[in-house]
């Protein structure tokens, strides 16, 4: 048998009977932090890209586009 797998009384394997390993972070990061920013940046660009394409496909600013819905 593997490491941790348990037979109960009833005969049954129980794969699940090792606790899951606990950690607990030193700092907790709130705010500004790098992780954030780099996603807002990847988002950020991301919208700005889907505004250019949508200009160039409709011929239309997002101003146009709303407005001709």
């Amino acid at each position: 048998m593997s490491r941790g797998a348990i037979i109960d009384e009833q005969g049954k394997l129980n794969n699940f009977a090792i606790e899951p390993e606990v950690y607990v972070q030193e700092a907790v990061e709130v705010g500004f932090t790098p992780k954030a920013e780099i996603l807002n940046g990847r988002l950020a660009m991301i919208g700005f890209v889907s505004l250019l394409i949508l200009e160039v496909a409709t011929g239309h600013g997002i101003i146009g586009f709303i407005a001709n819905l």
